[in-house]
């Protein structure tokens, strides 16, 4: 079985996980809608990160902070002088693309397009005449910049608005809240500050679904931490990066470690977790070591100390930053791409099933009558499970058809009734990846998928 990424995006739009952004326009590009599917799973895999980097890490805490900030934080971070990409045009059909990727796919992966400069990535392009991946002319523009981040105004009388920006990163709410959170909560270094929300980036993107969007939600965790300790907590939290997108399903053998090339003079360490999507190895999420760069941009911008007072040695010092980033959006595509599967049953039909980790899987349960005389009883025992678990109900067409259904959505447990349900309060659960089915009381069905969705 091959998966490509047209598979995907067909299962996903018929199935209700995600819909062109603003379909019934002809849509908007590089926008994309959850749908009721579909936000069940991202908000699962979402609920899995805080739980783990949150929940379960002592001196971690968690904040939601603005997306408009003061200007003044994107002029100290960089993005204001300095957030760009490469872009060519195509002259041919008009269609715009990084320089970076063109050389990156060209080479198919040998060639580190991030360390090269303008007119390394032009003359690369021109001396093996890359051509336009939409219309195949090789006729292009020279690079421009274009900047990334959105632009909008603050005001209501026109000539005295103010320009603001959709943020294109949530790190910056951590670092200006860095001494907010410490003295709130009393931390000592090293500790830890996450955050999920929504960022936005001026992006051009080839058609690569939920890959790399005009916005998306980035789930982010910055340790704060004393420089002598710094690269032992980057490699720990590599480690724990890797573990926890394994936990949520994906196979060992799809992901890698790929570390930076080219890095910033502040930083001593950056690595991505690449996945192997079916348009090849890509990034997945990111770890950086920033040293005390962002901390001490901010100090300067605002005027205000950011220093850390330990407790015990009474020494003050601006902490070094660990920063771990994953976009949930990418790694909801990720999830997909891993769990689906198609398989050949003994009748020569083709069963496509999404073998989602019971914890992230959309709905953790269905509840199918057997025949629609028995809704009542259904409804009943849909009414008990509904308020522990995220529950499914369909009693429209055979129950085969309905097995198939809950498979495309990826749900582990379907719980059926029949008339002896009526007799002796027993259902039938059925198991998505074995399709093995056993008998249970009613009374046993919440602890038994309980332990089964555990994470």
């Amino acid at each position: 079985m091959e998966k490509t990424m047209e598979k995907i995006v067909n299962l996903c739009k018929s199935r209700g996980f995600v819909y062109p952004g603003s379909e019934i326009y002809n849509g908007f590009a590089n926008t994309w809608d959850f749908g009721p599917v579909g936000v069940e799973l991202k908000n699962n895999i979402k609920r899995a990160w805080w739980k783990r980097f949150v929940q379960e890490s002592p001196n971690s805490y968690g904040i939601d902070a603005a997306i408009l900030m003061n200007p003044k934080v994107w002029e100290a971070s960089g993005h204001v002088q300095g957030f760009s990409d490469p872009k060519m045009d195509c002259k041919s059909c008009k269609q715009r693309f990084r320089a970076d990727n063109l050389v990156e796919e060209h080479s198919k992966g040998t060639v580190s397009a991030e360390a090269m400069t303008n007119e390394e990535l032009e003359n690369y392009i021109n001396e093996h005449k890359v051509k336009c991946p939409h219309c195949g002319n090789f006729n292009w523009t020279p690079i421009r910049q274009f900047k990334l981040m959105f632009e909008t105004s603050r005001g209501t009388v026109d000539g005295e608005k103010d320009v603001v920006y959709l943020r294109p990163e949530t790190c910056q709410g951590e670092y200006v809240n860095f001494l907010n959170v410490q003295r709130t909560t009393r931390a000592k270094i090293p500790f830890s500050i996450a955050q999920i929300g929504k960022s936005f980036r001026n992006e051009v993107t080839p058609g690569n679904f939920l890959f790399r969007t005009v916005e998306f939600e980035q789930m982010e965790y910055q340790t704060f931490c004393k420089d002598e300790n710094s690269l032992d907590i980057y490699e720990n939290t590599k480690k724990n990066a890797l573990q926890f997108v394994e936990d949520v399903g994906l196979k060992a053998e799809n992901l890698r470690f790929h570390d930076h090339d080219k890095l910033a003079f502040y930083a001593k360490a950056a690595c991505d977790i690449q996945y192997k999507f079916p348009i090849g190895w890509e990034e997945l999420n990111g770890i950086h070591h920033r040293g005390t760069w962002d901390l001490s941009r901010h100090q300067e911008f605002s005027g205000k100390p950011l220093q850390y007072l330990d407790p015990v040695t009474n020494e003050k010092y601006l902490p070094t930053v660990i920063e771990y980033s994953i976009g949930a959006d990418r790694l909801t595509l990720a999830v997909l791409c891993e769990a689906y599967d198609e398989e050949t049953l003994e009748n020569g039909e083709t069963r496509v099933v999404l073998h989602f980790h019971p914890a992230i899987a959309p709905y953790k349960v269905a509840i199918l009558p057997l025949q629609k005389n028995l809704s009542e009883k259904a409804r009943e025992v849909y009414a008990l499970l509904s308020k522990k678990f995220m529950c499914e109900y369909d009693e429209a067409g055979s129950i085969g058809k309905r097995y198939r259904r809950q498979d495309e959505i990826g749900t582990p447990f379907c719980v059926t009734i029949d008339f002896d349900t009526l007799q002796d309060d027993t259902i039938t659960i059925r198991d998505r990846d074995s399709m093995q089915q056993q008998r249970l009381p009613i009374n046993e069905i919440i602890p038994y998928i309980a332990q089964k969705i555990e994470f």
